[in-house]
C-alpha cells in the first residue's frame, strides 16, 4: 500500500448510487489507493488520523450527505465543532450522527429563508439576525454540549456590533429578527433579544472517463486543501469580529479619480515599478505610456483603468464561476501590454516569493472555487474585502500581476457597498508584506486583519477633488516615504 495518495484524487471521496462511480470507489479501495473512514465516505490520505482528515473537511461531508441544512444556532456564529467536538444543524429531523472525532446534531425546524447564507456548496447558515433568535432558546443541556451560546457570550455579540457601528446597525439586527421570529414563530425568544438589546442601548460529478483527470473531475476539480484549512481560519475570524462602516467620501467623479490615482500609483509601486508621482500623473492624464518605459506605464494604465471606473468597481462576483471570469477579464486589462506574462490566463508553471510557495498552477481553478465557498458566507463589506485580497494573495494564480489584482479585487467589495477603498501607501509595505507572511506562515490573521483596519482607517481620511491637496495630506502621512525611513501617519480630518 502506498503512503502517499495519489495528486489526481480528492482527499474526501463520496459512495455514490451512480453503478459506475462505485465500481471506481471499489477498485482504488481494493488497490489501496484509497480508505473507508465513515459510511459512504473514502479518504485518499493514507497517513494522518481520520479524525483529522473528518475535521478538515467537515463542511464538504455535511453539504455532500446532508444537502440543504441549515448550519444553525451556536455553530451560525462559531463556524467549528464546539470543544465537545458537537455541531449543530437545523434539518428536516432530529436525530445524532456520529463521525470520528464529531457529533453532528441535526434539530428539527424551518428550511433556510430568504437572507440566510449559502455557505457551501448546498451548505447553508443562518444569518446574524436568526441565530440569535436560535441561541435564545431554551436548552435542556447547558454545557459545551449546549445548542446554544450562553447569555454573556451573546450580549457580548451585541454589544459588539453596537460598539462597532452604532445604535442603527444594531436596530437592523432587531428590525430583521423581528420579520424572522413572525415567520418562524420564535416570538418568544424575540422578546428575549429586543429585551436585551433594549437594556444595552438604555446602558450605552457528471460522465467518467478512464484517465487520471477524469477521475479528478468526477471527484472534484483538483484543489489544495492547506489553503482550503487556511482560509476557513482566516473565515471565521472575519466572520466573529464587527467591523466599523467606512462610507466613501469620494462620492463626487473627480474625487473617486484622484483617489484611483494614487491607488493605482501606490500598487504599482508595491510591486516594484516605480515612477515619480509626475511621471505617474503625466501618463494617466495623457493616457500614452512613456516611450522609454512603455511595459511599466501600460501597468499603471491598466490599473487606474480599472480601479477610477466606478461602474467595473461596483463589479462582484455572485457564483464561483462569475468571480473567475471577473478575475480573468481584470487581469487581462491589467497586464495588457505584458504578452509574455499570459493576461488573462492562470498560470502554467509554478511561481515562488523567496521560501513562499503558492497553490501548484494545476490546483489554481479548483482552489478558487473552493474558497469562494466561504466568501459567499461573509457578509460584511470590509470582510469580504479582507478576504478576497488574502485569498488572491495565496493563491497567486497568475504569472505576474497577484498583487496588482487581489487590491484590486479587494477593493471593488468596499467600492460596491459605498465603503470607503484601501490604499497601501510605500511607506505602509512592510507591515502589509509582512502581515500576509505572518499568515501565510504562522496562520496569524489577527495581525493581517489589524494590518488592513489600520490601512482602512488610513485611506478612509483621504479625499477631495483637488488631487494636489490629496498628494499634500499624503506626503504629510509619510506616505512616499520607505519603510526604513519613517512609519505612517494617520491624520484625522
Amino acid at each position: 500500500m502506498e503512503n502517499n495518495p495519489p495528486t489526481h484524487l480528492q482527499e474526501v471521496i463520496f459512495g455514490s448510487s451512480d453503478k459506475r462511480i462505485s465500481k471506481q470507489v471499489n477498485n482504488l479501495l481494493k488497490q489501496g489507493k484509497i480508505r473507508k473512514i465513515a459510511p459512504r465516505i473514502y479518504s485518499s490520505n493514507l497517513k494522518e488520523p481520520i479524525r483529522e482528515i473528518v475535521k478538515r473537511n467537515l463542511f464538504q461531508i455535511l453539504s455532500k450527505l446532508y444537502p440543504g441544512a441549515l448550519l444553525s444556532h451556536r455553530s451560525a456564529f462559531e463556524f467549528e465543532p464546539t470543544k465537545a467536538g458537537h455541531i449543530f444543524l437545523t434539518y428536516t429531523y432530529t436525530r445524532k450522527v456520529k463521525l470520528p472525532g464529531i457529533t453532528i446534531r441535526f434539530l428539527q425546524g424551518h428550511k433556510p429563508i430568504e437572507g440566510d447564507s449559502a455557505f457551501f456548496g448546498e451548505l447553508f447558515a443562518s444569518q446574524k439576525a436568526r441565530a440569535f433568535l436560535e441561541n435564545l432558546q431554551v436548552t435542556k443541556n447547558p454545557g459545551p454540549a449546549s445548542k446554544t451560546l450562553t447569555l454573556p457570550e451573546i450580549e457580548e455579540k451585541l454589544e459588539q456590533i453596537i460598539r462597532a457601528n452604532g445604535e442603527e446597525e444594531i436596530n437592523k439586527v432587531r428590525d430583521s429578527a423581528k420579520v424572522i421570529a413572525k415567520k418562524l414563530k420564535m416570538q418568544k425568544e424575540f422578546d428575549k433579544l429586543n429585551k436585551m438589546i433594549s437594556a444595552l442601548l438604555n446602558t450605552h460529478p457528471s460522465k467518467i472517463l478512464s484517465s487520471p483527470i477524469a477521475i479528478a473531475r468526477a471527484f472534484g476539480t483538483p484543489y489544495d486543501p492547506g489553503r482550503l484549512k487556511l482560509f476557513e481560519d482566516v473565515f471565521r475570524e472575519l466572520q466573529k469580529t464587527e467591523f466599523k462602516n467606512r462610507p466613501d467620501k469620494n462620492t463626487s467623479l473627480k474625487s473617486f479619480r484622484n483617489f484611483a490615482f494614487f491607488e493605482s500609483y501606490f500598487s504599482n509601486y508595491i510591486e516594484g515599478t516605480v515612477f515619480e508621482v509626475d511621471e505617474a500623473k503625466k501618463i494617466v492624464q495623457t493616457n500614452k505610456p512613456l516611450p522609454s518605459r512603455n511595459d511599466d506605464s501600460h501597468d499603471v494604465l491598466g490599473t487606474y483603468h480599472l480601479v477610477s471606473n466606478r461602474q467595473e468597481m461596483s463589479i462582484v462576483p455572485r457564483t464561483s464561476d462569475e468571480f473567475l471570469a471577473i478575475l480573468l477579464y481584470r487581469h487581462k486589462i491589467l497586464l495588457s501590454a505584458r504578452q509574455n506574462k499570459n493576461p488573462g490566463q492562470f498560470k502554467d508553471r509554478n511561481n515562488y516569493a523567496g521560501r513562499t510557495s503558492f497553490v501548484n498552477f494545476d490546483l489554481v481553478k479548483g482552489t478558487l472555487i473552493k474558497s469562494f465557498d466561504f466568501y459567499r458566507a461573509l457578509e460584511q463589506p470590509f470582510s469580504k474585502a479582507a478576504y478576497m485580497m488574502f485569498v488572491l494573495s495565496e493563491v497567486h494564480p497568475f504569472l505576474d500581476g497577484n498583487g496588482r489584482i487581489a487590491r484590486v479585487m479587494m477593493n471593488a467589495e468596499l467600492a460596491k457597498e459605498g465603503q470607503s477603498k484601501i490604499m497601501i501607501p510605500t511607506v505602509f509595505r512592510d507591515d502589509y508584506m509582512g502581515a500576509l507572511r505572518k499568515l501565510t506562515r504562522q496562520q496569524d490573521s489577527a495581525t493581517y486583519i489589524q494590518m488592513l483596519q489600520r490601512a482602512h482607517e488610513f485611506s478612509d481620511n483621504l479625499y477631495g477633488n483637488d488631487m494636489d491637496e490629496m498628494q499634500e495630506y499624503l506626503e504629510k502621512c509619510n506616505a512616499f516615504s520607505e519603510p526604513t525611513e519613517a512609519k505612517l501617519k494617520i491624520i484625522l480630518r
